[in-house]
């Protein structure tokens, strides 16, 4: 008998990425026609391909890194969960490398406040390295270091989807989108909040771990 865990955990995650993965296909498909271009999305067209691989790169890596938190699915399908990580890691390489590149050469934003930058900056370098450690732990065939980094990557990775519940209490008190500090609050938490959890559920398994052993 299958566990809830084996659906409902890659269901939920593929929920937290829909929203983000509606607006990257809204991009790339404005990059496709050439425009229209506004003030808000100009930045996108200072460096089309970077966007596309970002956006494809970060929807893949959602996709199928959350099929890798599917217990059943891993068990029962070793084949398919080594090809789909490979895949996933991949994909989660191209979008933290993409990331930290669009952040350093798009132009500052007037919503954004002066931490935002840094913020991402961070963020773009932490998800980058966690993908390198994971693959070196993966060579060393470290499967528990594997995961451990992965789901750091995934956590990080995922912010956007975690975003749009961040901005929300603002919107709905004031009615307008967040600036300045507060859009860069409410963009910090979402990844503060992600690892956070992550976190959380890695020395969750571990503390199970130590239990079944013993």
């Amino acid at each position: 008998m299958k566990k809830k865990s084996d659906w409902l955990i890659p269901a939920g995650l593929t929920l937290l990425t829909l929203v983000p993965m509606l607006a990257g296909a809204g991009r790339v498909t404005s990059i496709a026609q050439g425009g229209p271009v506004n003030p808000e999305n100009a930045r996108f067209f200072t460096a089309p391909l970077a966007v596309v691989v970002h956006i494809i790169g970060s929807c893949v890596f959602g996709i199928l890194g959350a099929l890798q938190f599917s217990p059943g699915f891993r068990r029962g399908y070793p084949h398919w969960h080594r090809r789909a990580g490979g895949i996933a890691l991949a994909a989660g390489a191209l979008s933290a490398a993409t990331g930290l590149y669009l952040t350093l050469v798009f132009p500052h934003l007037e919503t954004d406040g002066p931490t935002l930058f840094s913020v991402r900056v961070a963020v773009g370098t932490a998800m980058a390295l966690s993908i390198v450690l994971a693959a070196r732990a993966i060579v060393r065939r470290n499967f528990s270091e594997h995961g451990a980094w992965m789901t750091r990557a995934y956590a990080l990775g995922m912010g956007a989807g975690t975003q749009v519940f961040t901005h929300l209490p603002w919107i709905i008190a004031t009615g307008t989108l967040p600036t300045g500090y507060i859009r860069d609050a409410a963009m910090a938490s979402a990844w503060i909040f992600n690892l956070a959890f992550a976190e959380w559920l890695l020395r969750r398994r571990a503390a199970a771990k130590e239990t079944a052993a013993a």
